[in-house]
């Protein structure tokens, strides 16, 4: 099965920069551990490990591979049922069907707000359904079976870890809400930083139609990249704010799931209500977050250039990350970039990040850089996620709310480097395994 595979197993120098990457990320965890005298050689090994069996199979296996490659399929389909309900509710404005007027710029059609907020609410009920149905609840506590064993989590925690990767940073946490209080610090600050490393279903879905065109097999590097930083996220949290054994010593009996629905239907408009939020908040955050950074960018205007062109934001965050993103196994005529995007991804959102991702013509950037910006820009780490991450908490565990405010930056910047950490793996990974057919 792997033999073709294996056969073209050969490390070019950016696979070596690559995996010094990784090491790079793990010694710089380890500086900035509460105790460096208890680092997890074990968790290191098994979760690395899990992350590398991960994109072997998900990859590597010709069964699954097949598998991911028509995975794209049903996110299309998802991404052209929300489009049917946009296009019925504003017509000729959703960019479907005939134009009333000529059409000189095809590229205009594609509309932000009706084109990828619409799939968060479609994609979000949908979850919703699929687990009062117990499809999505069985395939998160398979989930959450694998990261106990592997990485010797407890069950409320590898629960809530695996809801993470599928239902987002606040409402994985929800179906343990009655579990929270007793989590240790440890605990909660490892869970706080998955959800900062993974997404959403609805937002993966919204990525891919971001990247369509520009990407191939766009829904498989998508699903692997949110799969693939759990382990990442559980890694880099336990080495800075080392398992406390003691403190998890208390009950480990499961608490009954919270996220209840009463029938279909209700799971239906409890869905479009969760969605629309979301929809909102993604929306409300672009609009302002985007206006912050184009006020700044008018006042940098005003300053004298710096190597023929206006200083900005942009190119400010493209310095301070280049070295972030020469660590990934980017080639030296891309960090620039690269740094771009990875600062636009933290101090502003990842959609934002994804959106200059995807306007970036096939001939301006390899394959490699592409692909393994995917995994870097594909997690919640952001200044934005901070807020969300205190009201979601604030909410469902008002009693530690001081706690999280503690340590809610310290997991946006652990969630960061796990994105990072997901990266550099797949560069430090032969093209041969990583590269999707189109």
């Amino acid at each position: 099965m792997f033999q073709g595979m294996m056969s073209t197993l050969k490390m070019s120098p950016l696979n070596l920069q690559s995996l010094a990457g990784i090491l790079l990320i793990l010694v710089v965890c380890w500086l900035f551990s509460e105790n460096r005298r208890r680092f997890p050689f074990f968790l290191t090994i098994g979760a690395i490990g899990l992350q590398l069996a991960l994109v072997l199979a998900l990859f590597g296996v010709p069964a699954i591979r097949a598998g991911l490659t028509n995975f794209g399929a049903v996110f299309d389909g998802l991404a052209k049922s929300a489009q049917a309900g946009v296009a019925f509710v504003f017509g000729f404005l959703s960019g479907v069907g005939p134009q009333p007027y000529p059409l000189t710029t095809p590229g205009a059609l594609f509309v932000f707000g009706f084109r990828v907020l619409p799939v968060i609410m479609v994609v979000c009920t949908l979850a919703a359904l699929l687990w009062h149905w117990h499809i999505l609840k069985w395939i998160t506590k398979a989930f959450g079976f694998v990261f106990s064993r592997t990485m010797g989590l407890r069950g409320p925690t590898a629960l809530a870890a695996a809801a993470t990767i599928f239902m987002g940073q606040v409402e994985g946490p929800i179906i343990i809400r009655a579990y929270l209080n007793r989590l240790t610090r440890s605990e909660l600050f490892l869970l706080i930083t998955v959800g900062m490393a993974c997404v959403s279903g609805s937002t993966m879905v919204a990525y891919v139609t971001i990247l369509q065109g520009v990407l191939p097999a766009a829904a498989a590097h998508i699903l692997t990249a949110s799969i693939i930083s759990a382990p990442a996220g559980i890694l880099v949290a336990r080495i800075l704010v080392p398992r406390d054994s003691a403190a998890e010593a208390a009950q480990d009996k499961m608490p009954p799931d919270e996220r209840v629905y009463k029938s279909s239907m209700d799971a239906i408009m409890k869905g479009i209500h969760d969605g629309t939020q979301i929809a909102v908040n993604v929306a409300a955050c672009l609009i302002v977050f985007v206006a912050l950074v184009a006020m700044v960018n008018m006042m940098l205007g005003s300053l004298p250039q710096v190597a023929g062109a206006p200083i900005s934001v942009e190119r400010i965050l493209g310095y301070v990350f280049s070295p972030v993103a020469w660590a990934l196994g980017i080639q030296v005529s891309e960090i620039q970039t690269a740094g771009q995007l990875l600062g636009t991804k933290m101090m502003l959102t990842e959609f934002t990040a994804f959106i200059k991702l995807g306007a970036i013509p096939a001939a301006e950037m390899t394959g490699r850089t592409r692909t393994i910006m995917t995994y870097a820009l594909c997690g919640f780490a952001n200044v934005a996620s901070v807020g969300i991450n205190l009201a979601g908490y604030s909410v469902l565990l008002p009693e530690r709310r001081d706690e999280v405010i503690k340590m809610v930056v310290k997991a946006m910047l652990a969630g960061f480097i796990a994105t990072c950490m997901s990266a550099a793996l797949v560069g430090a990974i032969p093209a041969a395994i990583t590269a999707m057919p189109g």
